[in-house]
């Protein structure tokens, strides 16, 4: 059976016992902050199973997308070495939602096996959990398994868990004896590629707490998982999931690029590395498809691990060029059917990978003669570990992953110092913590809070609504520079998701307050006054002396222009944000922002520069989303699920509370967001880029600005366009641009006949110091500082002079920017007849001046870092030149 065929089957044969055929889940779980990866099937049902989600159905079947390259579920070091572990896979599995149990997930299991598949039944061993007496009873009741291959194992290999908490129970595992004779009996369980786990039967029934214990489920449920790689290489009679028509289309990809042919050893180097790299090319493929992007944190991180990890095996092929990228359509093409988001994304996929592969290989060849360098200086002390210190260096510096350099130090025989690798890694977190210039802490020095009332210790946010309105203050703390104060209510928005703080006045029976600035500190919204004064504005008046002992009642008014204008880049983000995805593609997510109310920035994922035209398509299309001003931008506050119903875009990583505001611009944007914006998007005015820039790796930067800001820019810029269309006398339907590149076309000509000029001048003084020069044996030798001149031009003189200097030689020199180029030369008799080389002659010039270079025999050039070694290295060039005439003439 083809491996296609095989999913297929596996899918219909359920598909006959009531259950619904379900699309994969992505192999990102965007809801669910414990895992990286989706690494078993079941993670997309994780809420039934906690009674917390219904589906329209209670038996559901499909082919679940995996990656296991992290965590608990953690199978990368094994991949490559072995012939069935991958850090991608898939997982066949059926599921019953408080409806069928034990009983029929065994005899249904044992069914397709053996009925429909036909594999042989004395090959076949059954496992259950040390406890489970019920499923034993089942397997010898349902079935007709040898009773003697029903076997009981403990935790560690029948009790199934997710992760470090949530659904779990006891598991019934089905595994294939594969040896030659049937002897594998002892083998299973033996972690023995001839006796391998075929199927897992997983009876959900506790909830695994954060403490460690076990809390049963409202119901019980019925999770199966069995690897598709596996149960396609034993239909398909292969020793080896590798030997399966799921790889042989990458292998022969691979060989096409490198020439290497893949034999399917296990131990070979080649093969080993054939394996890892086709692995890994998948599981980057799928990932980057399902959203994910190679990065220095998180799930980033363990993408640019595995994709260096290929890399380096690929040297393994003579290959030290980009490939993994070359791989992603084979996949798209061999697994579109079944997964078409495969063909969708192709071509993003390809860049991605691309662009990642490019950026390490650029340092990998250096990376790699540090760490020989490193391994040289280990086993010159007859060391076996690798210091901590030379690992972070070649993380830091080079990009090498630590099991990286493991696996390359295991190579070597040698280990590394992972502990000391880890207080490195702590260290520089500390320093830039450090360093990092953070906002004012509203727990560091001065006074500690005074407190007025002790209940109201949070604050009531009512800016969306209104601007202004009457207040309690419930806390106030001198900061030494700055007055902090709490109220109960207020209309100031505290910075946070990127939106600056709003500022305005704080109106007192006695005092005015001047708030510069407004903060969060935790559930408190703490507002920052930069001036008191009294009622009128007339006197200052210190902090210290502000007393509320009277009155704590105040007018809070924000800064309405200011916030009008935050508001307009703050809803701009939005826009450009859906803009980005739509020109760019749908793998562009926000990776930050900062809102203000004079600009916008925002930082997002992609693989490379956004081009000029990319550029103007964006904004051409905020701007039209703005003049049509298609209705009222709305905000609602629901759940976090129902936001997700919705569709509100929510991106991994980021973290929601169980309400959220979800912010839409209808047809345009649907985000979640707990900033201010405005009520139509009209209001925006206009949007103008003014940058776009790399942040770090994968992620770029646009600054933008809005409303009256892009007003007065392009106001500014077409004042200047007017001056210089005055300047040049242009009239005002004639090209500013062409008239301008006429000039400089006019300023290059002039340039070169100028150069031309000051040449000729330069070559009639060589040519009357060249008559003049000193003459060794019969053979001229000339030397000429030529002062303000250009390499080329030295160039230039020094080929001219070599075409008149007949049996000579000859060396210029120039200086600038304490810099210094020299050129030598020598005739074609000179070299014929006494063996003078002009790139040995200007080698032994040019450590005088600190420097070094070479060339052909009539022509060489070099440079130096020294002008002060200018004479001697006149000097020496000549007493060179004599000492070869003479030791030619014998002298």
């Amino acid at each position: 059976m083809k491996s296609r065929d095989i999913r297929q089957s596996f899918l219909d044969f359920f598909a006959s016992k009531g259950h619904t055929i379900v699309r994969s889940a992505p192999v990102i779980p965007a809801e669910d902050p414990t895992l990286l990866f989706s690494n078993a099937g079941m993670n997309q049902f994780k809420d039934v199973f906690l009674d917390k989600g219904v589906r329209p159905y209670t038996r559901a079947t499909d082919s679940q997308k995996c990656i296991r390259a992290s965590g608990k579920h953690n199978d990368l070091e094994d991949v490559g070495r072995d012939t069935y572990h991958h850090t991608f896979f898939e997982m066949l599995g059926n599921w019953s939602f408080g409806d069928y149990y034990k009983k029929e997930a065994i005899e249904w299991a044992w069914e397709l096996l053996t009925m429909v598949w036909k594999l042989p039944k004395e090959r076949l061993y059954a496992t259950v959990y040390r406890e489970d007496e019920e499923s034993l009873e089942l397997w010898r009741e349902v079935t007709d398994i040898d009773p003697s291959h029903i076997m009981k194992f403990g935790d560690k290999d029948n009790f199934w868990e997710m992760g470090e908490s949530g659904p779990c129970g006891p598991c019934s595992e089905i595994h294939i004896d594969l040896t030659d004779d049937g002897s594998g009996a002892s083998l299973v369980n033996a972690g023995d590629h001839r006796v391998i786990e075929l199927w897992n039967l997983v009876f959900i029934q506790y909830n695994r707490m954060s403490d460690g214990s076990l809390e049963p489920l409202p119901k019980k449920h019925v999770d199966t998982g069995m690897g598709f790689e596996r149960v396609s290489a034993v239909l398909q009679g292969k020793n080896s999931n590798y030997d399966t028509d799921i790889f042989t289309p990458l292998f022969d990809a691979i060989t096409g690029i490198t020439g290497v042919e893949y034999r399917s050893t296990l131990d070979g180097e080649q093969d080993i590395a054939m394996r890892v790299i086709a692995d890994h090319a998948r599981a980057l493929t799928f990932a980057i498809t399902d959203g994910a992007m190679p990065g220095n944190e998180g799930r980033g991180y363990v993408l640019r691990r595995i994709l260096r990890r290929a890399l380096r095996y690929a040297r393994k092929l003579d290959c030290s060029e980009p490939l993994i990228y070359r791989l992603v359509g084979v996949i798209a093409d061999t697994m579109g059917g079944a997964f078409p988001e495969l063909l969708k994304q192709r071509v993003t996929v390809e860049k991605i990978v691309k662009s990642e592969e490019e950026s390490f290989l650029a340092t990998l060849d250096r990376g790699m003669e540090i760490f020989a360098d490193i391994v040289g200086s280990v086993r010159a002390e007859n060391g076996r570990i690798i210091s901590g210190e030379d690992v972070f260096r070649l993380y830091d510096t080079y990009g090498f992953p630590v099991d990286l350099t493991r696996l390359m130090a295991g190579e070597e025989g040698l280990e590394v110092d992972e502990e000391g690798f880890g207080i490195c890694m702590e260290e520089q977190k500390t320093r830039a913590r450090k360093d990092r210039k953070e906002k004012q802490q509203m727990g560091d020095g001065g006074s500690e809070w005074l407190w007025f009332d002790e209940v109201a210790r949070k604050s009531v946010f009512v800016g969306y609504e209104k601007l202004e309105a009457d207040a309690e203050v419930v806390a106030v703390r001198d900061s030494g520079s700055q007055l902090l104060l709490v109220l109960d209510t207020t209309p100031f928005y505290a910075e946070s998701g990127g939106q600056a703080g709003d500022r305005g006045i704080l109106e007192h029976d006695r005092y005015r307050f001047e708030v510069g600035d407004t903060q969060k500190d935790g559930e408190l919204i703490v507002h920052v006054v930069d001036r008191v004064t009294d009622r009128s504005g007339d006197r200052v008046i210190a902090p210290e002396s502000v007393d509320f002992s009277e009155s704590r009642t105040v007018r809070a008014s924000v800064d309405e222009e200011m916030r009008r204008d935050t508001e307009r880049n703050h809803t701009a983000t939005h826009l450009l944000h859906a803009a980005l995805r739509k020109v760019l593609g749908g793998h562009v997510q926000q990776k930050g922002s900062m809102v203000g109310p004079d600009r916008l920035r925002f930082d997002f994922s992609h693989f490379e520069k956004v081009s000029g035209r990319e550029l103007g398509a964006v904004e051409v299309l905020v701007n039209e989303q703005i003049r049509q001003t298609r209705g009222l931008v709305q905000k609602s506050d629901v759940s976090y699920e129902e936001a997700l119903d919705m569709g509100a875009l929510a991106f991994f990583g980021d973290k929601y509370a169980d309400r959220v505001r979800v912010v839409e611009v209808p047809g345009v944007s649907l985000e979640l967001c707990g900033g201010t914006h405005v009520d139509n998007i009209g209001k925006i005015g206009l949007f103008k880029i003014v940058s776009e820039s790399s942040v770090a790796s994968g992620i770029r930067r646009i600054e933008a600005i809005t409303g009256k800001a892009a007003e007065e820019l392009l106001w500014s810029e077409y004042q200047e366009l007017q001056q210089i269309r005055r300047l040049l006398k242009a009239h005002q339907d004639e090209g500013v641009a062409v008239r301008v590149q006429e000039l400089l076309e006019e300023k290059k000509d002039l340039g070169k006949q100028i150069r031309d000029m000051q040449l000729s001048v330069l070559l009639d003084k060589a040519l009357q110091q060249l008559e003049s020069s000193e003459e060794i044996g019969g053979c001229r030798v000339f030397t000429m500082n030529v002062r303000d001149a250009g390499a080329d031009e030295l160039k230039t003189l020094a080929q001219y002079l070599h075409d008149r200097i007949g049996c000579g030689v000859g060396l210029l020199a120039s200086e600038s920017d304490g810099k210094v180029s020299l050129v030598a030369f020598a005739g074609d008799e000179a070299v014929r007849t006494f063996g003078l080389k002009a790139g040995e002659l200007v080698k032994n010039a040019a450590r005088e001046v600190q420097g070094g270079g070479g060339g052909k025999p009539g022509f060489a050039t070099a440079g130096g870092r020294n002008p002060a070694g200018l004479p001697k290295a006149f000097e020496t060039f000549v007493a060179v030149v004599r000492a070869t005439i003479e030791r030619d003439k014998g002298l």
